[in-house]
This record gives structure tokens, C-alpha cells and sequence, in this order.
């Protein structure tokens, strides 16, 4: 390198970027550049991608015209290169006709050094003609992994660039992606016609990232949890529909954390405004679409948490790569359901054969990452056709916490043999079947059937060889065919191996729908089964204590699954208590002050975790039903008529009005009850459940007998909890 222009460079990069030197392959990656080469740069996210263009286009005459799809990304880094003094625009279809028009006139006076433009920009005629008028420095093709099918985000008018370009004359072209597997590099260079380019492919371990996979239950309260211990941080949630985005932003915000929806279908104002917040901190999470995509380029992003399960891995590693782009640790959660899974599958239905099997191989490889016990980190690596050799990564949940793990020597010796005996021309789903014995039409067809591995591993069902078939993959006894990514064929050490087996050990895979139910019902009822035992029996001692000096049975303070929600989620505020199940405002300031005292006490003592970490509000309505009982008994409706009314039974109703008084609001049904019973009736129960150990209805149909039904005792412990409990 000549030392004018390195000197130059260094120069550049201090004065304008603010560092002292380069990273990784950046300064080999500029100077191919300069040089006017072609130039394919493979450099996971956060590793400085682009500088490698906009440092040259910076020292190059003329204006370099950089490709993106991501508006956000656009806009971001043109006010980047703005806010140091380098004039940089963008073209797309956020601008009026006038600030097009500004632009392009800019551009032809030599005044832009970088211009952002839409894949779908530079197709329209008219930006073609203003580019061929321009002095073009070289083309940038960033995200160019979306020039190909089996990238993540593929997107046809990529396939167009090419043919733009040879219009615009032989300008150099530099291709850039975070995230292609060796199937994707071979797409993007040819669809680009860089043959012979000058490649740089950096490492695709991201050391400061923490990977971890949690089963899909009660989401919500796991992402309160997850946010508040990251109190005041940058962090990105990421959603699978508009919806869920609008939801979980309104959810975090009444959860007292400052929080925005970002996705396509919001104004762009206010997608422009809530992006702007977040990166000047008035805002400290961003929720938005896995879909649309952020491009935001904010450096101390410290967690990124999947809501949804993403369409890919590589979709997956680049929204991961937003956390810790400034080298500090980045916390990367992602909640996963099968059930994500078949969602995504229903959206691939309208599209072409092709394009289907490609979606679906994607998912499988995206379902197989989430439920595989392999170190997360030689997953990732693998997938992008890089090895990771370490026995533990430290810095995922396998690795922390590892699952159990058995000899597997005769299986991985069988699924070698199966791949060998089929030819070496078959994916997962096919080694699969021959190794159950599972004679299918396509296993026929090929005689696979009267092979010596059919059959030969039916001991064990599909999930069980899938996931060994995974872990031989990764253990480098089979290899991927890059032209057909879910074809398998042997390595030389799988060869070897058939020839000179030895021991080895794979791990048993995550089953996280055995785990527990996907979605939160409105209210989360709370595990108890393993509440503070300790702490509850002190706050049955303080119940009785104070009932006592009440003169009130204990029940009828807090009943029993109320305290141990409390000593399972250590309430030390009004705010907390209320949330307990079975108690309301009106309970909780009748009853709740020494009880929150004597927890408060407690967890100062024990070093405890209170409810504010795991307590979660909700961010809809009560229920509509709920609601409407409440104001029918407000105007003192019969209840058989707003039964009737809701379509539902005079029992369902009844149901529905213990819940509502139980879960602590005063109901008013003395205009009822007074027409059923008379004023001695009412007394002699209301007498038994002031003296009453329990307010179990049973107990007190047995304490009573036949002189009371049923229905008569439950309208009466509504009518004396809501007048004594409340």
C-alpha cells in the first residue's frame, strides 16, 4: 500500500469515524476498494461493515451508490455521515417528488459522496437515467444475501441489479452481507457476476454474545423479568406480526418501561420519531417486526429478545447481532413454541413450490437450533460453514447448563452407513425414514426399503434420529452439499470412522413443549407449588393474629392460595399486593399493612427477590364479561337476566360473580338476595360464615342441612365477603 494513501486512510478513519485503528480485515477490505476491485466482504453484524464502503467512498472522487432494502438503516446512516460533515442522502419512497428532485441535483453537482438508494429506487427508469448522468465512484450491495432464494430476506429486485448496473457502465461492485451460508456466497457472487472478486470472510463468532433458548411460557412475565434486570439498558424485542408488536410495546410501557413500536404499517413519521428516540435514549426498548427489520445501528444494545421464533437463522443471527456492537456483553433471548413455527408455515402457503420447500427447510433448520442441546455457538458457526472447536462456549445456555448425555457410538456409525447406502443424494426427513424402517412412496421408489440400514434404527422414534442425524452433521461426519443444502454426503473423517470406529458422546435434545403451556390466560395464575414455606407459615400466624383481634374468621382475610402466591412472590408494596390473586384495593388497604411488613422484613433478612421483578400488569381491559356484570349489578339487574343477556347459564354466572368478588371487588346483590330470602334466612348463614373455619360452600351445606340450597349459601358468601373481605 502506498504510504500517501494509507497515511490518508488512517487519517480518515480518525477524523471522521473517531478510531485509531482498523478492524479485523477493514483496512484489506478499503484498500481492495481503492484499487477499483470487486470486492465481496462477508463480516458478521457489528463488526464494522460499513465503514468498508464509506471510508472509500469518502476518498474517492465522485459519489458511491450504496444498496439497501432497510429505510431505517438509510436513515440512520445518513445522519451519521451528516452529523461529521460528509454530505450523504438517500433515495426512497419516504421522499416528496421536491426532495427527490433536490437530491438528484445535488448528486449531479458532485456534492454527495454517498447516496442510499431502495432496490426498488434504482429500478424505476427515471433513477436509472439521473445515475447514468452521475459520476459513479463504485456500488455498494448491501444485505446482498437478498439476492438470493435461500437467503432469509430474499427479495426479487435484487435479481435486477446486475442488469442496472451493466447499464451504468463497468463500475466496481462491492457485495456485503452478515449473513450467508456457503450457499448464499455462491449465489450472491453469481448473480452479481464477481467471479473474481476479492473475497474477505471474517469469523462469524461473536464472542460477546450470550445465546439462550426458553421455552414459551408465560412469556410475558419471563420478558418483564428479562427487562427490568436490564433496567435503563438499550434492548430490541422482536415480534412476528404488526399486532403483537402494538401489544407487547403497550404491555412493557404500562409495565413502567419506556418502550415503541417500530414496523412498516406505522406512519413514517412516527416510525422515524420512535427510532430517533431510541437511539437518543428517551426510549430504552424498541419492539418491532422480525419482517420489516430494524437497521438500526446503535452500538450498546445490551439485549435482543425473539418474542417470536424468526424465519431463519440467519435472520436470527443478524437481529442477534444488533446487542454488543460495542464488544460489551449482549444478552440474545429467544422464546420458542413449536407453535411459531406452523404460524410461519401457514404464511408460506400462497407462495411458489420452490419458494415453499425453501421456507420450510429454513424453519426446520430454525426448529432444530431451538430444541438441539449442542452448544448454540457451534450451531451458529456450523450453519454458516465455519467450525468452532471448543468443548464449551461459556456463553450459551447449553454450554451452561448442559443437558444429558449419552454414548452414541452404534447410532452415529448408523446414520454414516445410512447416508453411505442411500448414495449420498438425500436430506434429513429421508436418512430419517430408512433408519425407523419407515417404508414411505419415496423410499420405494428408490428400492431404500431393501437396504441393509432400513430399519436398522426403529428401537428409536423420528425425533430421536433427527436429532442424532444433526449432531453427526455438526461432529463433521457428514457435510451439506453446498449446491443442495439439505442433501447430506460423507466426510473423510465419517469414512474413517466406519472403517476405525471410537466412543462418543451426543446430547439429548430440549423438549420444550413438555415444558408447559404457550400462552398466559388474562390474569397469570402463579406456580405455588413451591412457595417460601417458612414465610408462609409466618403469615398464617400474623392471619390468625389478626383475625382475632378482628373478630372475623381467618379466611376471610386473606384465604390460603392468596398467601402463597404472596410467599412465592415476596409483595413489599400496596402496588404488589394488589396483584396477589384474591386480593383487591379494598382488602388490600383493610388487611395488607402488616402483612407487607412482615415480608418486607423478611426478604431484607433472606436477601429476596421481590414481586416488582416478576409481578406483571396487564395491558388489556378487564374482561368485557367482567366489565358488564359489574355495571348490571350496579343498576340492580336481576341475575337471571344478565345471564340471559351474556348467553350464559344462571350457574356459569355465579361462577363468574365468586371469581369477581374473590379476586377483590366489592359486589352490592342485597336488591337479589333480598327477594329469595327473608331477613332470619339471611342472618342464621350469615352467622355461620362469621364463625365459620372455612367458606367452603360444601362445609356449609353439611353444617346447615337440607334447610338451605345451595345456590342460597353461595349468594350469601358473596353478599359476606364482599361486606367483610372488601
Amino acid at each position: 500500500m502506498e504510504t500517501g494513501i494509507e497515511d490518508k486512510l488512517r487519517e480518515t478513519l480518525k477524523t471522521v469515524f473517531g478510531y485509531d485503528t482498523f478492524r479485523g480485515n477493514q483496512e484489506s477490505i478499503i484498500q481492495s476498494v481503492m484499487d477499483g476491485k470487486d470486492t465481496f466482504v462477508i463480516m458478521p453484524t457489528g463488526a464494522g461493515k460499513s465503514l468498508c464502503y464509506q471510508l472509500p467512498a469518502i476518498l474517492k472522487s465522485g459519489t458511491a451508490i450504496v444498496i439497501s432494502p432497510l429505510i431505517a438503516l438509510m436513515k440512520n446512516q445518513v445522519d451519521q455521515m451528516n452529523a461529521v460533515g460528509i454530505n450523504a442522502k438517500f433515495l426512497n419512497s419516504t421522499l416528496t417528488k421536491g426532495e427527490i428532485n433536490r437530491v438528484k441535483k445535488e448528486t449531479l453537482a458532485g456534492e454527495v459522496k454517498l447516496l442510499y438508494v431502495a432496490p426498488e429506487s434504482l429500478t424505476k427508469e427515471e433513477n436509472v437515467q439521473f445515475l447514468k448522468e452521475a459520476d459513479i465512484s463504485f456500488t455498494a450491495v448491501d444485505e446482498a444475501h437478498c439476492i438470493s432464494e435461500w437467503g432469509h430476506d430474499f427479495r426479487p429486485e435484487y435479481r435486477r441489479i446486475k442488469s442496472i448496473l451493466a447499464e451504468l457502465g463497468e463500475i466496481p461492485i462491492v457485495a456485503l452481507t452478515a449473513t450467508a451460508t456457503p450457499k448464499v456466497q455462491l449465489d450472491i457472487v453469481k448473480n452479481l457476476a464477481i467471479e473474481g472478486a476479492n473475497t474477505f470472510q471474517s469469523s462469524f463468532n461473536r464472542t460477546n454474545l450470550v445465546y439462550e433458548v426458553k421455552p414459551k411460557k408465560q412469556a410475558k412475565k419471563q420478558l418483564i423479568r428479562i427487562v427490568k434486570e436490564h433496567k435503563g439498558e438499550s434492548g430490541i424485542v422482536y415480534c412476528l406480526s404488526r399486532k403483537k408488536v402494538e401489544e407487547i410495546a403497550e404491555f412493557l410501557k404500562v409495565n413502567d418501561i419506556k418502550a415503541a413500536p417500530y414496523h412498516a404499517g406505522i406512519d413514517g413519521n412516527i416510525r422515524m420519531k420512535n427510532q430517533d428516540a431510541f437511539l437518543n435514549e428517551d426510549v430504552d426498548v424498541i419492539v418491532a417486526t422480525i419482517a420489516f427489520g430494524m437497521g438500526i445501528d446503535k452500538p450498546d444494545v445490551r439485549f435482543v429478545i425473539h418474542y417470536d421464533v424468526p424465519k431463519s437463522i440467519e435472520g436470527y443471527y443478524q437481529e442477534t447481532g444488533r446487542a454488543g456492537r460495542d464488544g460489551l456483553i449482549g444478552k440474545c433471548v429467544m422464546f420458542y413454541s413449536y407453535n411459531d413455527i406452523l404460524k410461519l408455515e401457514k404464511f408460506n402457503k400462497d407462495k411458489t413450490v420452490t419458494e415453499r420447500e425453501n421456507a420450510r427447510f429454513l424453519l426446520d433448520e430454525m426448529a432444530a437450533y431451538a430444541e438441539s442441546a449442542v452448544c448454540r455457538r457451534k450451531q451458529l458457526m456450523h450453519y454458516f460453514g465455519e467450525e468452532y472447536h471448543k468443548e464449551n462456549c461459556e456463553g450459551c445456555d447449553n454450554c451452561l447448563h448442559p443437558k444429558e448425555r449419552f454414548e452414541a457410538e452404534a447410532e452415529v456409525k448408523m446414520v454414516i452407513e445410512a447416508v453411505q447406502q442411500t448414495g449420498e443424494r438425500f436430506d434429513l426427513n429421508h436418512i430419517s425414514d430408512v433408519l425407523i424402517g419407515k417404508a414411505t412412496q419415496h423410499v420405494k421408489s428408490y428400492s431404500h426399503n431393501k437396504l441393509k440400514a432400513f430399519g436398522i434404527g426403529k428401537g428409536h422414534d423420528e425425533a430421536f434420529w433427527k436429532s442424532v442425524i444433526r449432531q453427526t452433521l455438526l461432529n463433521e461426519f457428514i457435510q451439506k452439499d453446498i449446491e443442495n443444502p439439505g442433501v447430506f454426503k460423507l466426510t473423510q473423517k465419517g469414512i474413517d470412522f466406519l472403517i476405525d470406529p471410537f466412543a462418543i458422546e451426543l446430547s439429548k435434545d430440549h423438549e420444550y413443549e413438555l415444558e408447559g403451556e404457550e400462552e398466559e390466560i388474562e390474569r397469570e395464575t402463579v406456580n405455588t407449588t413451591a412457595y417460601d414455606k417458612t414465610l408462609f407459615d409466618m403469615l398464617k400466624a400474623l392471619r390468625k393474629s389478626v383475625a382475632k383481634h378482628m373478630d372475623l374468621p381467618p379466611y376471610v382475610i386473606f384465604q390460603d392460595p392468596s398467601m402463597e402466591e404472596m410467599a412465592t412472590l415476596y409483595p413489599t408494596s400496596f402496588e404488589d399486593l394488589i396483584k396477589i390473586v384474591g386480593v383487591g384495593e379494598s382488602k388490600a388497604r383493610k388487611f395488607g399493612k402488616p402483612f407487607l411488613e412482615l415480608i418486607e422484613n423478611y426478604v431484607e433478612e433472606n436477601d429476596i427477590i421481590t414481586a416488582s421483578d416478576v409481578l406483571i400488569k396487564s395491558s388489556g381491559t378487564k374482561s368485557k364479561n367482567k366489565i358488564f356484570i359489574i355495571q348490571q349489578i350496579d343498576r340492580k339487574i336481576d341475575l337471571e337476566e344478565i345471564a340471559e343477556t351474556k348467553d350464559m347459564t344462571y350457574e356459569k354466572l355465579l361462577d363468574e360473580i365468586e371469581n369477581i368478588c374473590d379476586g377483590g371487588t366489592k359486589l352490592n346483590i342485597d336488591y337479589y338476595i333480598d327477594h329469595i330470602l327473608d331477613e332470619d334466612r339471611q342472618d342464621e348463614i350469615y352467622d355461620y360464615f362469621l364463625n365459620a373455619e372455612t367458606d367452603s360452600v360444601e362445609v356449609a351445606l353439611e353444617e346447615l342441612g337440607d334447610e338451605y340450597s345451595e345456590e342460597e349459601i353461595r349468594l350469601m358468601r358473596i353478599k359476606f365477603m364482599s361486606e367483610y373481605a372488601h
